[in-house]
Protein backbone atom coordinates (compact mmCIF):
# COMPACT_ATOMS: atom_id res chain seq x y z
CA UNK A 1 0.00 0.00 0.00
CA UNK A 2 1.41 3.38 -1.01
CA UNK A 3 1.38 6.53 1.07
CA UNK A 4 -2.04 8.10 1.55
CA UNK A 5 -3.75 4.83 0.64
CA UNK A 6 -3.45 5.15 -3.14
CA UNK A 7 -1.94 2.78 -5.64
CA UNK A 8 0.88 3.99 -7.90
CA UNK A 9 -0.62 4.78 -11.29
CA UNK A 10 2.57 5.10 -13.37
CA UNK A 11 2.89 1.38 -14.10
CA UNK A 12 -0.46 0.89 -15.89
CA UNK A 13 0.08 4.06 -17.94
CA UNK A 14 3.51 2.87 -19.06
CA UNK A 15 2.03 -0.44 -20.15
CA UNK A 16 -0.73 1.21 -22.16
CA UNK A 17 1.79 3.50 -23.93
CA UNK A 18 3.92 0.50 -24.78
CA UNK A 19 0.88 -1.38 -26.08
CA UNK A 20 -0.15 1.63 -28.17
CA UNK A 21 3.36 1.89 -29.61
CA UNK A 22 3.30 -1.79 -30.50
CA UNK A 23 -0.03 -1.43 -32.29
CA UNK A 24 1.16 1.63 -34.25
CA UNK A 25 4.43 -0.05 -35.25
CA UNK A 26 2.86 -3.41 -36.04
CA UNK A 27 2.04 -2.35 -39.62
CA UNK A 28 5.47 -0.85 -40.31
CA UNK A 29 8.14 -2.89 -42.10
CA UNK A 30 11.36 -3.71 -40.32
CA UNK A 31 13.83 -0.87 -40.53
CA UNK A 32 17.24 -1.40 -42.12
CA UNK A 33 20.35 -1.46 -39.96
CA UNK A 34 20.87 2.01 -38.45
CA UNK A 35 23.36 4.22 -40.28
CA UNK A 36 24.93 7.53 -39.52
CA UNK A 37 22.82 10.15 -41.30
CA UNK A 38 23.79 13.76 -41.89
CA UNK A 39 21.67 16.45 -43.54
CA UNK A 40 23.24 19.66 -44.77
CA UNK A 41 20.25 22.00 -44.70
CA UNK A 42 19.11 24.14 -47.62
CA UNK A 43 20.57 27.46 -46.43
CA UNK A 44 23.86 26.03 -45.11
CA UNK A 45 27.24 26.53 -46.82
CA UNK A 46 30.11 24.22 -45.91
CA UNK A 47 33.65 24.86 -47.14
CA UNK A 48 36.35 22.22 -46.72
CA UNK A 49 36.76 18.46 -46.80
CA UNK A 50 33.82 16.28 -45.79
CA UNK A 51 34.65 12.66 -44.98
CA UNK A 52 33.19 9.83 -42.95
CA UNK A 53 30.80 6.91 -43.01
CA UNK A 54 27.05 6.76 -43.48
CA UNK A 55 24.54 8.78 -45.46
CA UNK A 56 25.05 12.47 -46.25
CA UNK A 57 22.12 14.34 -47.78
CA UNK A 58 23.11 17.70 -49.25
CA UNK A 59 20.28 20.20 -49.49
CA UNK A 60 22.57 23.25 -49.20
CA UNK A 61 26.01 23.96 -50.67
CA UNK A 62 29.31 22.15 -50.15
CA UNK A 63 32.50 23.70 -51.53
CA UNK A 64 35.27 21.14 -51.23
CA UNK A 65 36.04 17.45 -51.42
CA UNK A 66 33.52 14.81 -50.27
CA UNK A 67 34.87 11.35 -49.43
CA UNK A 68 32.38 8.89 -47.90
CA UNK A 69 32.00 5.24 -47.17
CA UNK A 70 28.28 5.12 -47.80
CA UNK A 71 25.82 7.32 -49.64
CA UNK A 72 26.10 10.90 -50.95
CA UNK A 73 22.73 12.35 -51.93
CA UNK A 74 22.55 15.76 -53.63
CA UNK A 75 18.91 16.89 -53.50
CA UNK A 76 17.35 19.26 -56.09
CA UNK A 77 18.35 22.28 -53.94
CA UNK A 78 21.84 20.87 -53.29
CA UNK A 79 25.04 22.21 -54.85
CA UNK A 80 28.52 20.67 -54.70
CA UNK A 81 31.64 22.40 -55.99
CA UNK A 82 34.33 19.75 -55.75
CA UNK A 83 34.94 16.02 -56.26
CA UNK A 84 32.74 13.37 -54.66
CA UNK A 85 33.88 9.84 -53.83
CA UNK A 86 31.37 7.47 -52.22
CA UNK A 87 29.90 3.99 -52.54
CA UNK A 88 26.60 5.30 -53.91
CA UNK A 89 26.04 8.79 -55.33
CA UNK A 90 22.62 10.21 -56.23
CA UNK A 91 22.44 13.61 -57.93
CA UNK A 92 19.20 15.57 -58.26
CA UNK A 93 20.90 18.97 -57.83
CA UNK A 94 24.13 20.34 -59.31
CA UNK A 95 27.67 18.95 -59.01
CA UNK A 96 30.73 20.70 -60.41
CA UNK A 97 33.49 18.16 -60.00
CA UNK A 98 34.46 14.58 -60.74
CA UNK A 99 32.53 11.66 -59.23
CA UNK A 100 33.99 8.30 -58.21
CA UNK A 101 31.49 5.69 -57.06
CA UNK A 102 32.45 2.21 -55.86
CA UNK A 103 28.95 0.89 -56.55
CA UNK A 104 26.34 3.06 -58.28
CA UNK A 105 25.61 6.58 -59.57
CA UNK A 106 22.11 7.84 -60.30
CA UNK A 107 21.64 11.13 -62.14
CA UNK A 108 18.03 12.17 -61.69
CA UNK A 109 15.98 14.22 -64.17
CA UNK A 110 16.62 17.46 -62.24
CA UNK A 111 20.34 16.80 -61.81
CA UNK A 112 23.43 18.17 -63.55
CA UNK A 113 26.99 16.86 -63.35
CA UNK A 114 29.80 19.01 -64.76
CA UNK A 115 32.70 16.58 -64.46
CA UNK A 116 33.84 13.06 -65.17
CA UNK A 117 32.13 10.01 -63.65
CA UNK A 118 33.88 6.75 -62.74
CA UNK A 119 31.56 4.01 -61.52
CA UNK A 120 30.46 0.39 -61.72
CA UNK A 121 26.82 1.19 -62.53
CA UNK A 122 25.34 4.44 -63.90
CA UNK A 123 21.70 5.41 -64.46
CA UNK A 124 20.74 8.70 -66.12
CA UNK A 125 17.07 9.56 -65.95
CA UNK A 126 15.45 11.36 -68.87
CA UNK A 127 16.34 15.04 -68.42
CA UNK A 128 19.49 14.49 -66.37
CA UNK A 129 22.52 16.35 -67.73
CA UNK A 130 26.08 15.04 -67.80
CA UNK A 131 28.79 17.35 -69.13
CA UNK A 132 31.85 15.12 -68.90
CA UNK A 133 33.18 11.65 -69.57
CA UNK A 134 32.06 8.35 -68.13
CA UNK A 135 34.36 5.48 -67.23
CA UNK A 136 32.75 2.18 -66.34
CA UNK A 137 34.89 -0.04 -64.12
CA UNK A 138 34.34 -3.68 -63.13
CA UNK A 139 32.77 -4.38 -59.76
CA UNK A 140 35.34 -5.04 -57.05
CA UNK A 141 34.71 -7.85 -54.58
CA UNK A 142 34.20 -6.36 -51.11
CA UNK A 143 36.37 -8.79 -49.13
CA UNK A 144 38.09 -11.87 -50.53
CA UNK A 145 37.21 -15.13 -48.86
CA UNK A 146 39.93 -17.31 -47.35
CA UNK A 147 39.43 -19.87 -50.13
CA UNK A 148 40.11 -17.18 -52.72
CA UNK A 149 43.40 -16.22 -51.07
CA UNK A 150 44.86 -19.74 -51.04
CA UNK A 151 46.06 -21.24 -54.31
CA UNK A 152 43.89 -24.15 -55.29
CA UNK A 153 45.19 -27.49 -56.45
CA UNK A 154 44.12 -28.69 -59.90
CA UNK A 155 40.98 -30.86 -59.78
CA UNK A 156 41.67 -34.57 -59.47
CA UNK A 157 40.47 -36.75 -62.29
CA UNK A 158 38.18 -39.63 -61.46
CA UNK A 159 39.26 -43.13 -62.39
CA UNK A 160 36.77 -45.36 -64.21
Amino acid sequence: MAFFGGQPKAAPMAESQTDADRRENADLPDLPEPRNNTVIAKDVLISGKLSGEGVVQIEGTVEGEINLKGYAIVTPTGRVKGPIEADVIRVAGRVEGNLISHDHVQLERTGTINGDVTTVSFVIENGGRLNGRTTMVPEQPSTPHVEELEPSAPPEEEED
